[in-house]
């Protein structure tokens, strides 16, 4: 019985693929260095805030630059060695967002940043972050269990950061090393810290022109797989 079952399941030495295997994306190889990199990163958020309510501004300086360093060195690499994963696609604007929480909360509580443009800034990201998660749960082919939901070894939607995005990412960058820097210093200059107050009104527009990029935007996330 059990010879004849497998002979009426192979025809010419080739085996029938299951219907569900025809469902599920591959699994991508996620231990690439880029993404390494990029989780690095992802730790290193929780220590710089550590360090920035403690009062160790120069070494919190130090690891907040480590950080700036590796966000362009694994893009570079990644395309360079053809490493591009659709989860490093996820968890790198996931990292940069982390890294971006973190300090705001902590220099806002320090009093170095004004809290409207922090609420501004963490409002934008909770709700990018919250509709990761919807296109993620919506893109995802069944079966829907909780463990697939968190593999992300399973591509099901891609996120393409907008021009906006990357240039309000930029800025806020330079907001937050500008800011860590005077702490680090002991204080800036009269003029510096004027224009340190002005670029608090730039940031603060590009970041509400780029959280509508996302909600308007017809590329910004991209559903790798439609099958249900």
């Amino acid at each position: 019985m059990a010879d004849g079952g497998n002979e009426d399941g192979e025809k010419g030495g080739k085996t029938r693929a299951s219907p569900l295997s025809t469902l599920l994306p591959p699994h991508e190889n996620i231990y690439t260095l880029p993404n390494i990199l990029t989780f690095s990163r992802l730790i290193a958020a929780p220590i710089v805030g550590y360090l920035i309510i403690h009062d160790l501004h120069t070494p919190a300086l130090g690891l907040f630059v480590y950080a700036g360093v590796t966000d362009l060195v694994d893009g570079w690499i990644a395309r360079k060695w053809g490493l591009q994963t659709v989860v490093g696609t996820v968890i790198d604007p996931m990292a940069d967002k982390a890294l971006m929480t973190v300090v705001t909360v902590t220099l806002a509580m320090k009093g170095a940043l004004p809290i409207p443009l922090a609420v501004l800034i963490l409002g934008r990201d909770i709700l990018l972050g919250l509709s990761a998660l919807y296109y993620r749960y919506i893109s995802l082919p069944p079966p829907r269990t909780f463990a697939r939901y968190w593999d992300f070894s399973l591509p099901s939607a891609e996120v393409r950061p907008t021009t906006i995005s990357k240039i309000n990412t930029f800025l806020q960058l330079g907001l937050i090393g500008a800011t860590m820097s005077g702490l680090a210093i002991g204080g800036l200059g009269e003029t510096a810290q004027t224009a340190l107050g002005a670029s608090w009104w730039v940031v603060g527009a590009t970041t509400v022109w780029s959280g509508g990029s996302y909600v308007w935007g017809k590329d910004a996330v991209r559903i790798l797989s439609k099958k249900v």
